[in-house]
């Protein structure tokens, strides 16, 4: 059967050329016109994002001079806390301290011997034990400055013992306490749990 738009009547041509304009149109969309929007719409989104990051750099930035302020005030605050809490032992140096402070409250120290460091979360506990000659007014002015020490140090378990047949006013007891000191700890021991006693501490 031979069919050609030339026999068919002019409202049927043009119809099918509508038809087949309809169908070019529609084809060109669904192929092209609509993948290239969607991709172009996919690519905006990435760029509002990509705004948006810029936008919170920029703001980061503008506040850099303010988060330098506040490093170098924090680092500050830990060199005042090394004062309080070191992070190192050194018996040496607190022995002088002590010892500087008993001979000024007119104590002598007879015994000072470190115990073993019991090691928590962030810091470590180191006790001393210590041996007192004076009096009780002597004994009360040496707990107060040393008290006043940067550096802390608590007194505790302390036991008083009075003499029967005093030397000398200024020597009237013994006592003997428990000076605790702190060390500031980067991170645990490699090995040791919080509460954990290490090997007992020398330059007793």
């Amino acid at each position: 059967m031979d069919i050609s738009l030339t026999k068919l009547p002019w409202y049927a041509q043009v119809g099918a050329f509508v038809l087949l304009a309809v169908g070019g149109i529609g084809g060109y969309y669904y192929y092209y016109e609509w993948p290239t929007r969607a991709d172009m719409e996919s690519r905006e989104t990435q760029l509002k994002s990509i705004r948006a990051d810029l936008a919170k750099g920029y703001a980061t930035a503008k506040r850099l001079p303010e988060f330098r302020a506040q490093v170098e005030e924090l680092q500050g605050r830990l060199e005042g806390l090394k004062s309080v809490l070191p992070d190192e032992k050194d018996a040496g140096d607190l022995l002088r301290r002590l010892q500087t402070v008993a001979t000024q409250s007119n104590l002598t120290i007879k015994s000072f011997k470190p115990a073993p460091t019991v090691t928590k979360t962030l810091h470590a506990e180191w006790p001393i034990s210590l041996e007192l000659d004076g009096n009780y007014h002597n004994l009360a002015i040496f707990f107060d400055r040393v008290s006043k020490f940067t550096r802390i140090v608590n007194i505790s378990a302390l036991n008083v013992r009075g003499k029967d047949k005093p030397s000398a006013a200024s020597s009237t007891l013994s006592a003997t306490c428990t000076a605790t000191t702190f060390v500031l700890m980067d991170k645990p021991a490699p090995g040791k749990k919080p509460g954990a006693k290490p090997a007992a501490a020398k330059g007793a």
